[in-house]
């Protein structure tokens, strides 16, 4: 193996939705280097350890080559056809008795990235008859799905992004695109971009954490988590009363969001955000000064309890500031594959689907089933059966405390996974797909993308042990349940060009053929900006809709609690954080550290010392970690990345302590008791 003669290949990242291009280095069946590819048009060469970490993902010792099934209480290898002809008969089984919905089925992220596998997965969830479903909205970004619908009309709305080439004064909240910088934020080498716009501009950080964004802002402003709202009502109000006023659109509601903010001073903005007047006043003298303001938010906002107001008042000061669909504001994509552009999109102002029956008063979201619910349903027998396609649910969904046990008590629980954890052990089925060096992709979600356009990657180094294509091993689920699979659907993901004719399916009617992005490797094409279609839409529904009436009750509910809660002394907070060396629940051998940054402060007040070994509880559990102390968090919080085995922050969220407009469970600014471990 070793005498083989290296062969570089040209293909692109799949560990996040920026979607970078790499060069990999392959010797026979072996991924030897990684590097940026600097004659991609997109990332121009640039990649994080993220990125390079693919050859370590594959090569993983824990990787899954065989299906896996259970038997007599462990799990065994065996082949394709016994582990499916037992899955689907005993998931026939239980609809059989249960009915449709005792099954339910996450779309995880793992299959999120494989385009093919996804579809089918769609395809299985209908032939199912739509039974409950859950995704990582209900754990990371609910609030800007509901804003879209609430205010814009249309759920595809939140492919919002900054147009970082004209922006003069943008503001992230609880975002850290350093970091992070796939999903919306889409940055390519993002020190560069920030440090441009702060250069020629302005780049406020809201964040208690002082992040690696931080550091590169102009300013940055530390609040107490989930209490960043607050600066936002305050800096509205103003805006309503004494401008910057330039809207680009239509708009409703404005009296009543005004009537709504009342009399909401300076003085409470300050006290219940936990920020000096002084640094109220600085921002709002920066937004007139540059006659609006972008703001970006994150997962530092969606997971607090008060995500739907920040993300409604972010929303609500672009959209009165001209900052919506125009230059230095906010760009729509129209997306490649389904274009957006193209058609009178549909008046969608109603997010709100029937949700699970053990969370009365808490809706779905578009069809989603809150990830909170899980446990509930299998405990009160409503769901039998889990179908999860490629998601790290022990280490994703919260309460983890109460939900490996009742994951446990699953008749059927089927994962579709690359690399062995304790979610599949859990399982009593293990499908192992092909991972993404192993098939051909294109950018499914291309609407994350901060560009019009489509990536194709081709197979870098054959399949491990006994993996198959996902959307092969759906279908011939589906077949042997005895459900329509689409005619086009080859009967062997082994056929030449099989896997190939499965994307090019996905691609009809979109902006470029199939056949030209294989051979390009990328298409990118010009973005019309500012887009009539995003005008057009606003005035066909009659403008922005600036008050929410479930929005608005909500300000006044949240507001009062807090007022009332202003004069306690706060509690020791956490916040979430994702690390540079690490994605969610992967890439945990890249060696990110699973620490608590504590101030010093308070870890002087609870007698920790650094590197030493803390215990963090809360009312539903506890978790021990590694002590950082710094002074780039602010006093009262502590932050915890999330991710992480053994240190699983999931055991310290509650099912019980929910966004009851969503579902969402709060990840982010939850009361903590810190204590040293005894040696």
């Amino acid at each position: 193996m070793g005498s083989e003669t290296a062969v570089s290949k040209r293909t692109y990242c799949k560990i996040c939705t920026n979607q970078c291009g790499l060069v990999i280095d392959v010797e026979g069946d072996r991924i030897t280097k990684i590097k940026g590819d600097f004659d991609h048009p997109l990332s121009k060469g640039y990649t994080c350890p993220k990125g390079r970490a693919v050859g370590g993902l594959h090569h993983h010792p824990d990787a899954l080559t065989q299906p896996l099934m259970r038997k007599d209480g462990v799990q065994v290898p065996v082949g394709w056809d016994e582990c499916l002809d037992d899955l689907a008969a005993r998931l026939k089984s239980v609809v059989e008795k249960y009915g449709p919905g005792s099954v339910g089925v996450y779309f995880g992220s793992g299959l999120g990235m494989d385009a093919s596998g996804y579809r089918m997965g769609e395809a299985l969830y209908r032939a199912l008859g739509n039974p409950p479903k859950f995704s990582p909205i209900t754990i990371d970004g609910a609030n800007k799905l509901l804003v879209c619908c609430l205010v814009g009309g249309f759920p595809g709305l939140s492919s919002a992004k900054t147009d970082d080439k004209n922006v003069d004064m943008l503001l992230y909240m609880g975002v850290n695109p350093m970091v992070s910088h796939g999903h919306n934020t889409g940055m390519y080498n993002p020190a560069g971009p920030i440090r441009s716009i702060a250069k020629r501009g302005q780049v406020w950080t809201i964040d208690p954490l002082r992040t690696e964004t931080a550091k590169f802002s102009n300013r940055h402003i530390a609040p107490y988590p989930g209490k960043d709202y607050a600066i936002l009502g305050w800096l509205l109000r103003e805006i309503i009363d004494n401008g910057p006023m330039n809207p680009a659109q239509p708009f409703t509601g404005l009296e009543e969001l005004r009537a709504a903010l009342g009399e909401f001073d300076r003085a409470m903005a300050a006290k219940i955000a936990g920020v000096t007047e002084h640094e109220l006043d600085d921002l709002l003298a920066m937004v007139r000064e540059k006659g609006g303001v972008t703001i970006e938010t994150g997962t530092g906002v969606s997971m607090s309890k008060s995500a739907n107001l920040t993300q409604w008042f972010a929303w609500a000061i672009m959209i009165l500031t001209g900052r919506m669909n125009r230059a230095g504001g906010i760009w729509f994509h129209p997306g490649f594959i389904v274009q957006f552009d193209s058609f009178e999109l549909p008046l969608i102002d109603n997010p709100f689907t029937p949700g699970p029956p053990t969370m009365p008063g808490v809706s779905g979201i578009i069809g989603d089933w809150p990830c909170a619910s899980l446990p509930g349903e299998i405990e009160a027998g409503n769901i039998r059966a889990l179908i999860n396609l490629g998601g790290s649910i022990v280490r994703s969904f919260p309460d983890a405390n109460i939900l490996v046990p009742a994951l446990e008590k699953l008749e059927v629980n089927v994962d579709f996974e690359v690399i062995a954890n304790e979610t599949t052990a859990l399982s009593t089925h293990v499908l192992p797909t092909k991972d993404q060096v192993e098939r051909p992709e294109i950018s499914m979600w291309d609407t994350l993308s901060s560009s019009v356009s489509m990536l194709y990657s081709e197979p870098l180094v054959p399949p491990q042990g006994e993996r198959r294509s996902a959307w092969w091993a759906i279908s011939q689920l589906m077949r042997r349940m005895g459900h329509e699979v689409p005619d086009h659907v080859p009967l062997d993901d082994r056929e030449p060009g099989a896997d190939d004719f499965m994307l090019s399916t996905l691609m009809q009617g979109a902006r470029a053929s199939f056949e030209e992005v294989k051979e390009k490797g990328a298409v990118q094409l010009p973005l019309e900006f500012p887009a009539p279609w995003i005008d057009q839409h606003i005035e066909r529904i009659g403008g922005w809709r600036l008050a929410p009436p479930s929005l608005i009750d909500l300000w006044h509910e949240i507001r009062a609690a807090d007022e009332a809660e202003m004069h306690n002394p706060p509690p020791l907070r956490y916040i979430s954080r994702r690390q540079r060396r690490k994605l969610n629940a992967s890439l945990s051998f890249l060696g990110s550290p699973a620490d608590i940054i504590l101030n010093p402060q308070d870890a002087a007040a609870n007698g920790i010392e650094h590197g030493q070994q803390v215990r963090i509880r809360t009312a539903r559990g506890e978790i021990v970690m590694t002590a950082n102390i710094d002074e780039s968090i602010r006093p009262g919080v502590a932050s915890i990345p999330h991710g992480h085995e053994i240190a699983n922050v999931n055991k310290l969220t509650s099912i019980e302590n929910v966004d009851g407009m969503t579902g969402m469970v709060l990840y982010t600014g939850i009361p903590i008791s810190v204590e040293p471990v005894a040696a």
